[in-house]
């Protein structure tokens, strides 16, 4: 049965400030400008896991001293992102807050080193989401909630999805913000306009230096001329990321990876958190209350652009999402008790300038 919770208001009470219309202006602002934290930076421990391929992982927990017996939440980033994301922050914040324990698992080339083996990652790598997972739990004696941003949200619905109620044995809950869940529908709309000007050219900037590299470790893995010519992420993952990990096509790779059809097979509490503002995600392809099941909650705000959410006067931050989301996951968890008093019961009554 679907879990009920107080953050409901997130979607009843949520509107994005005067001053910051439009879902790329929320989008854009949040990640490079707004505050994402209520003190200093969040300082991580770094752990390096060598993946049963011999490949390995970085994974950054928040640095603080915590009882292994609170809860545990682990934060899968989105494309090209890392545990210095704007969203990691602030959710690290929100965790250092709230006597959580956090960890930031990175998808492998995203660390600030190369990954070595002939693969990089991809918005279906439910594997491997799985491994660290079980490999999390196998350590961790406390409660486990996971939460993926935009690729890494689709990619963890995908892992939910496929081990159904076994799911339960390693986390309590799980949620997926921003995330493309139709890849094909996100992976069209951000190749035109301004999507692609913008967008798909901030991507392309770390996303082709790193193929590269991947090209220099294993000459002849991809067609290095067809890739420098690429000029948009259909391209890019036709040519690099479906052969790599074994797709077709792009088209193949967008069909098996995406989230939304695989929704119905969840059998744990699971969020899908999507403004309807998306720049990079077109409303009409989210999924409707008919389509995902009775474990699956939608929350499906007006405003929020991708992964923004900011809240209220100039800068603005942007932890109102992740307490709405972190309480969200206590609560369907059954671990009430420990969301932190001071967020409150409509999280977007957080102070206007922190």
């Amino acid at each position: 049965m679907r879990p009920l919770s107080f953050t409901s208001d997130f979607i009843r009470a949520y509107r994005a400030p005067w001053w910051l219309p439009g879902g790329n202006l929320q989008t854009i602002w949040p990640a490079l400008v707004a505050r994402r934290t209520r003190g200093p930076v969040p300082a991580y421990r770094r752990e390096r896991w060598v993946a049963p391929d011999g490949d390995f992982i970085d994974l950054d927990f928040l640095a603080s001293e915590v009882s292994t017996r609170r809860p545990l939440l682990v934060l899968f980033h989105g494309l090209e992102g890392s545990s210095r994301s704007h969203y990691s922050e602030a959710f690290a914040d929100v965790c250092w807050r709230g006597k959580l324990t956090y960890v930031v698992p990175h998808f492998r080339g995203c660390s600030g080193e190369m990954n070595l083996a002939p693969r990089a990652y991809h918005s279906g790598d439910h594997e491997e989401i799985g491994w660290i997972l079980q490999r999390l739990r196998a350590r961790h004696p406390g409660p486990i909630v996971a939460v993926g941003v935009s690729l890494g949200g689709n990619a963890l619905l995908r892992w939910a999805a496929e081990n159904g109620e076994a799911a339960s044995r390693t986390v309590s809950a799980v949620a997926a913000v921003c995330s493309p869940l139709d890849l094909a529908a996100g992976g069209h709309a951000i190749g035109r306009g301004f999507n692609r000007m913008v967008y798909t050219t901030m991507f392309l900037k770390t996303m082709k230096p790193k193929a590269l590299d991947k090209w220099s470790q294993h000459p002849g893995l991809f067609d290095r001329e067809a890739l420098l010519a690429a000029r948009d992420l259909y391209e890019f993952d036709n040519i690099f990321t479906a052969p790599l990990h074994g797709f077709r096509s792009a088209e193949h790779y967008w069909e098996l990876a995406s989230a939304k059809p695989h929704l119905p097979r969840i059998r744990i509490p699971a969020l899908a958190l999507n403004a309807i503002n998306d720049p990079f995600i077109p409303a009409a392809s989210l999924p409707l209350e008919r389509e995902v099941g009775d474990w699956v909650t939608l929350w499906q705000p007006r405003h929020g652009g991708h992964v923004g959410f900011p809240v209220g006067g100039f800068p603005g931050h942007v932890l109102a999402m992740p307490e709405a989301v972190t309480a969200w996951l206590l609560q369907s968890s059954g671990i009430t008790s420990q969301v932190p008093r001071e967020w409150p019961a409509a999280p977007m009554t957080v102070p206007a300038v922190l």
